[in-house]
């Protein structure tokens, strides 16, 4: 059986327990083990590659320059990354090498909790397949990316809460390569009960699949 480690903790406003917990139950109904931690030291474990997936949900946080080095180096031997929003997204804002293999860093949600429109970008995927453009209410993020990220989902900002972010297409959900791991990233999901919403729930869970060793 393939084997998860959900690391989580950081900022409390995004939920990372409760994240957690529903992460685990999204990956063991797809047969895969879950372990959770609530702590980064994980990352600096030599035998870390003895997981297939690894899951951050972890926000504004602190990450030390070993523990950072491994994960990248587990993640480049072929542990796959898959995570959501702030606790993939804004793990860790000191630390390039962490922002290199995710392929993105948030940086800015103009007017915090706004409704938005979600536009899949690649239907032919096996992550978004079936799946068709939806409204969404969330903290639309806009974030620094890696022009290399295969971009899945997108969003355009209206400009209404930050005029010169009118018409900007931002990616929502992207998948890439680090080394031999596989990296999902999905920006949505600031509150637990966004997984309610099936695309939502659908894309995060497909893209962890895809991304696990």
């Amino acid at each position: 059986m393939k084997r998860a480690l959900i690391a989580w903790g950081g900022w409390d406003g995004h939920h990372p327990k409760e994240c957690a917990d529903i992460v685990a139950d999204l990956l063991r109904g797809q047969g895969l083990a879950a372990e959770l931690e609530n702590s980064t030291a994980g990352f600096a474990d030599p035998e870390l590659g003895r997981f297939d997936l690894i899951v951050p949900i972890i926000s504004m946080a602190t990450i030390s320059k070993e523990e950072a080095q491994n994960l990248s180096l587990t993640v480049e031997r072929g542990t796959g990354l898959a995570g959501f929003h702030g606790g993939m997204g804004d793990s860790f804002r000191l630390d390039t090498t962490y922002q290199f293999m995710v392929g993105g860093q948030f940086v800015a949600h103009p007017g915090n909790i706004i409704s938005y429109r979600v536009g899949i970008a690649n239907r032919d995927d096996p992550i978004t397949a079936g799946l068709c453009d939806f409204e969404y209410r969330s903290e639309q993020y806009y974030m620094h990316v890696d022009p290399s990220n295969e971009v899945l989902a997108t969003t355009t900002f209206s400009g209404e809460h930050c005029a010169w972010t009118k018409g900007v297409v931002m990616p929502v959900a992207w998948k890439r390569h680090h080394g031999a791991g596989r990296v999902f990233y999905c920006s949505l999901g600031h509150a637990p009960s966004e997984f309610q919403v099936t695309q939502m729930r659908t894309m995060i869970a497909r893209g962890m699949l895809w991304a696990t060793r």
